[in-house]
Protein backbone atom coordinates (compact mmCIF):
# COMPACT_ATOMS: atom_id res chain seq x y z
CA UNK A 1 0.00 0.00 0.00
CA UNK A 2 1.29 3.45 -0.96
CA UNK A 3 -0.03 6.83 0.14
CA UNK A 4 -0.23 9.56 -2.48
CA UNK A 5 -0.70 13.30 -2.09
CA UNK A 6 -2.73 14.65 -5.01
CA UNK A 7 -2.79 18.31 -6.06
CA UNK A 8 -5.87 19.11 -8.17
CA UNK A 9 -8.07 21.96 -9.30
CA UNK A 10 -11.76 22.14 -10.08
CA UNK A 11 -14.59 24.27 -11.33
CA UNK A 12 -17.23 23.90 -8.63
CA UNK A 13 -20.12 25.20 -10.74
CA UNK A 14 -21.71 21.79 -11.27
CA UNK A 15 -21.10 20.32 -7.82
CA UNK A 16 -22.90 20.18 -4.48
CA UNK A 17 -19.65 20.93 -2.68
CA UNK A 18 -16.56 18.84 -1.99
CA UNK A 19 -17.90 16.38 0.59
CA UNK A 20 -19.39 13.11 -0.63
CA UNK A 21 -23.17 13.00 -0.16
CA UNK A 22 -25.51 10.23 -1.19
CA UNK A 23 -27.35 11.00 -4.41
CA UNK A 24 -25.50 14.28 -5.01
CA UNK A 25 -22.77 15.27 -7.43
CA UNK A 26 -19.64 16.06 -5.39
CA UNK A 27 -15.90 16.47 -5.93
CA UNK A 28 -15.00 13.76 -3.41
CA UNK A 29 -17.49 11.42 -5.04
CA UNK A 30 -15.92 11.86 -8.48
CA UNK A 31 -12.39 11.44 -7.11
CA UNK A 32 -13.32 8.23 -5.29
CA UNK A 33 -15.08 6.82 -8.36
CA UNK A 34 -11.91 7.31 -10.41
CA UNK A 35 -9.63 5.96 -7.69
CA UNK A 36 -11.78 2.85 -7.32
CA UNK A 37 -11.23 1.98 -10.98
CA UNK A 38 -7.48 2.45 -10.62
CA UNK A 39 -7.26 0.56 -7.32
CA UNK A 40 -8.49 -2.85 -8.56
CA UNK A 41 -12.16 -1.89 -8.08
CA UNK A 42 -11.57 -1.39 -4.35
CA UNK A 43 -13.42 1.37 -2.50
CA UNK A 44 -10.75 4.02 -1.90
CA UNK A 45 -11.21 6.89 0.51
CA UNK A 46 -9.97 10.28 -0.63
CA UNK A 47 -9.37 12.85 2.12
CA UNK A 48 -8.83 16.51 1.22
CA UNK A 49 -7.21 19.45 2.99
CA UNK A 50 -10.73 20.69 3.73
CA UNK A 51 -14.25 20.93 2.36
CA UNK A 52 -15.47 23.58 -0.03
CA UNK A 53 -19.10 24.65 -0.36
CA UNK A 54 -21.35 24.05 -3.34
CA UNK A 55 -20.29 26.13 -6.39
CA UNK A 56 -16.94 27.12 -4.82
CA UNK A 57 -13.82 26.60 -6.96
CA UNK A 58 -10.28 25.42 -6.22
CA UNK A 59 -7.09 26.47 -7.96
CA UNK A 60 -4.95 24.24 -5.76
CA UNK A 61 -6.74 21.71 -3.59
CA UNK A 62 -4.92 18.74 -2.05
CA UNK A 63 -6.00 15.31 -0.91
CA UNK A 64 -4.47 11.96 -0.05
CA UNK A 65 -5.38 8.33 -0.65
CA UNK A 66 -3.92 4.84 -0.20
CA UNK A 67 -3.47 2.68 -3.28
CA UNK A 68 -2.66 -1.04 -3.31
CA UNK A 69 -1.62 -1.37 -6.95
CA UNK A 70 1.92 -0.59 -8.09
CA UNK A 71 1.69 2.64 -10.08
CA UNK A 72 4.09 5.52 -10.65
CA UNK A 73 3.23 9.10 -9.75
CA UNK A 74 3.11 10.08 -13.43
CA UNK A 75 0.87 7.17 -14.42
CA UNK A 76 -1.49 7.86 -11.52
CA UNK A 77 -1.86 11.45 -12.69
CA UNK A 78 -2.57 10.30 -16.26
CA UNK A 79 -5.01 7.63 -15.13
CA UNK A 80 -6.97 10.01 -12.92
CA UNK A 81 -7.23 12.68 -15.60
CA UNK A 82 -8.47 10.11 -18.11
CA UNK A 83 -11.27 9.08 -15.72
CA UNK A 84 -12.27 12.42 -14.19
CA UNK A 85 -14.69 14.87 -15.84
CA UNK A 86 -13.20 17.91 -17.58
CA UNK A 87 -14.03 20.26 -14.71
CA UNK A 88 -11.65 18.42 -12.35
CA UNK A 89 -7.94 18.22 -13.18
CA UNK A 90 -5.07 16.53 -11.34
CA UNK A 91 -1.98 18.74 -11.48
CA UNK A 92 0.48 16.47 -9.69
CA UNK A 93 0.79 13.33 -7.57
CA UNK A 94 3.45 12.56 -4.99
CA UNK A 95 4.27 9.56 -2.78
CA UNK A 96 4.19 10.58 0.89
CA UNK A 97 4.76 8.95 4.26
CA UNK A 98 2.01 6.64 5.53
CA UNK A 99 1.40 9.00 8.46
CA UNK A 100 0.84 12.05 6.25
CA UNK A 101 -2.64 13.58 6.34
CA UNK A 102 -3.73 16.22 3.83
CA UNK A 103 -5.89 18.05 6.38
CA UNK A 104 -3.97 17.75 9.63
CA UNK A 105 -0.55 18.43 8.10
CA UNK A 106 -1.69 21.62 6.36
CA UNK A 107 0.02 24.70 7.84
CA UNK A 108 -1.63 27.49 5.85
CA UNK A 109 -4.45 27.99 3.39
CA UNK A 110 -5.23 30.88 1.11
CA UNK A 111 -8.67 31.77 -0.21
CA UNK A 112 -9.50 34.54 -2.67
CA UNK A 113 -12.84 36.15 -3.45
CA UNK A 114 -13.63 38.02 -6.67
CA UNK A 115 -16.22 40.76 -7.13
CA UNK A 116 -17.34 42.69 -10.22
CA UNK A 117 -18.52 46.16 -9.23
CA UNK A 118 -19.29 47.09 -12.83
CA UNK A 119 -21.91 46.04 -15.35
CA UNK A 120 -23.31 42.51 -15.11
CA UNK A 121 -21.25 40.01 -17.08
CA UNK A 122 -23.18 36.80 -17.86
CA UNK A 123 -20.02 34.97 -18.94
CA UNK A 124 -18.45 35.47 -15.51
CA UNK A 125 -21.53 34.90 -13.40
CA UNK A 126 -20.35 31.48 -12.13
CA UNK A 127 -16.82 32.68 -11.35
CA UNK A 128 -17.06 36.30 -10.16
CA UNK A 129 -19.75 37.72 -7.86
CA UNK A 130 -21.69 40.20 -10.00
CA UNK A 131 -22.37 42.85 -7.37
CA UNK A 132 -22.76 45.70 -9.87
CA UNK A 133 -22.30 48.43 -7.24
CA UNK A 134 -19.41 50.67 -6.29
CA UNK A 135 -17.81 50.01 -2.92
CA UNK A 136 -15.92 52.22 -0.51
CA UNK A 137 -12.60 50.40 -0.81
CA UNK A 138 -10.77 52.47 1.82
CA UNK A 139 -13.32 51.58 4.48
CA UNK A 140 -13.12 47.90 3.51
CA UNK A 141 -9.32 47.97 3.74
CA UNK A 142 -9.57 49.49 7.20
CA UNK A 143 -12.11 46.90 8.35
CA UNK A 144 -10.25 43.87 7.01
CA UNK A 145 -7.31 44.63 9.33
CA UNK A 146 -9.46 43.77 12.35
CA UNK A 147 -9.42 40.06 11.49
CA UNK A 148 -5.63 39.74 11.18
CA UNK A 149 -4.27 37.85 14.18
CA UNK A 150 -5.35 34.94 16.38
CA UNK A 151 -8.99 35.09 17.49
CA UNK A 152 -12.04 33.00 18.24
CA UNK A 153 -13.94 33.21 14.94
CA UNK A 154 -17.17 31.54 16.11
CA UNK A 155 -19.17 34.71 15.41
CA UNK A 156 -17.74 34.85 11.89
CA UNK A 157 -18.69 31.31 10.91
CA UNK A 158 -21.71 29.08 10.41
CA UNK A 159 -24.28 28.54 13.16
CA UNK A 160 -24.03 24.84 12.32
CA UNK A 161 -20.30 24.65 13.01
CA UNK A 162 -18.99 21.20 14.00
CA UNK A 163 -15.50 22.11 15.25
CA UNK A 164 -15.03 22.35 19.02
CA UNK A 165 -12.04 24.66 18.61
CA UNK A 166 -13.03 27.83 16.75
CA UNK A 167 -9.75 29.69 17.29
CA UNK A 168 -7.90 30.43 14.05
CA UNK A 169 -5.02 32.66 12.98
CA UNK A 170 -5.28 34.97 9.98
CA UNK A 171 -1.73 35.79 8.87
CA UNK A 172 -2.67 38.19 6.11
CA UNK A 173 -5.82 39.65 4.59
CA UNK A 174 -5.82 42.24 1.84
CA UNK A 175 -7.86 43.85 -0.91
CA UNK A 176 -6.69 44.80 -4.36
CA UNK A 177 -8.61 46.47 -7.14
CA UNK A 178 -8.22 46.76 -10.90
CA UNK A 179 -10.79 48.70 -12.91
CA UNK A 180 -14.19 47.46 -11.70
CA UNK A 181 -12.84 44.23 -10.24
CA UNK A 182 -12.05 43.69 -6.60
CA UNK A 183 -10.16 40.71 -5.20
CA UNK A 184 -9.83 39.85 -1.51
CA UNK A 185 -7.28 37.36 -0.22
CA UNK A 186 -7.15 35.60 3.14
CA UNK A 187 -4.20 33.54 4.38
CA UNK A 188 -4.77 31.63 7.60
CA UNK A 189 -4.01 28.57 9.67
CA UNK A 190 -7.43 27.24 8.72
CA UNK A 191 -11.00 28.38 8.09
CA UNK A 192 -14.33 27.45 9.64
CA UNK A 193 -17.52 26.70 7.72
CA UNK A 194 -18.72 29.81 5.83
CA UNK A 195 -16.02 31.87 7.57
CA UNK A 196 -14.59 33.51 4.45
CA UNK A 197 -18.02 34.11 2.91
CA UNK A 198 -19.35 35.72 6.11
CA UNK A 199 -16.27 37.97 6.42
CA UNK A 200 -16.66 38.96 2.76
CA UNK A 201 -20.38 39.58 3.28
CA UNK A 202 -19.67 41.94 6.18
CA UNK A 203 -16.94 43.72 4.21
CA UNK A 204 -19.39 44.25 1.35
CA UNK A 205 -21.90 45.81 3.78
CA UNK A 206 -19.13 48.11 5.02
CA UNK A 207 -18.18 48.93 1.43
CA UNK A 208 -21.80 49.80 0.69
CA UNK A 209 -21.70 52.00 3.81
CA UNK A 210 -24.53 50.07 5.44
CA UNK A 211 -22.24 49.02 8.32
CA UNK A 212 -19.68 51.11 10.16
CA UNK A 213 -16.02 50.08 9.80
CA UNK A 214 -15.80 49.07 13.48
CA UNK A 215 -18.69 46.66 13.06
CA UNK A 216 -16.17 44.01 11.97
CA UNK A 217 -14.40 44.29 15.35
CA UNK A 218 -17.72 44.31 17.21
CA UNK A 219 -18.93 41.16 15.45
CA UNK A 220 -15.61 39.39 16.02
CA UNK A 221 -15.99 40.09 19.74
CA UNK A 222 -19.65 39.00 19.82
CA UNK A 223 -20.95 42.54 20.28
CA UNK A 224 -22.29 43.13 16.78
CA UNK A 225 -25.66 43.35 15.10
CA UNK A 226 -28.12 40.51 15.67
CA UNK A 227 -28.74 39.85 11.96
CA UNK A 228 -25.26 40.59 10.63
CA UNK A 229 -24.58 37.36 8.73
CA UNK A 230 -24.75 38.47 5.11
CA UNK A 231 -23.13 35.39 3.54
CA UNK A 232 -21.47 36.26 0.24
CA UNK A 233 -22.46 34.05 -2.74
CA UNK A 234 -20.20 31.02 -3.32
CA UNK A 235 -19.42 31.71 -6.98
CA UNK A 236 -16.68 34.26 -6.29
CA UNK A 237 -14.75 32.07 -3.83
CA UNK A 238 -11.61 30.06 -4.67
CA UNK A 239 -9.27 27.93 -2.61
CA UNK A 240 -6.01 29.27 -4.03
CA UNK A 241 -3.31 27.35 -2.17
CA UNK A 242 -2.43 25.02 0.70
CA UNK A 243 0.98 25.05 2.38
CA UNK A 244 2.47 21.94 4.01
Amino acid sequence: MTRYLINFSYDGSNYNGYQKQKGLNTIQGKMEEALKQINNNKNTKFSSSGRTDAFVHAINQYGHCDIDVNITEYKLKRALNSLLPDDIYVKSTKVVDDEFHSRYNAKKKEYIYKINMGEFNPIERKYVYQLGKKLNIEKMKEAINYIIGTYDFKYLSSNEIEEKNTIRTIYNAKIKIKDNYLEMSFIGSGFLKYMVRIIVGILIQIGLEKYDVKEMKNILEGKGKTNYKKIAPPEGLYLKSVTY
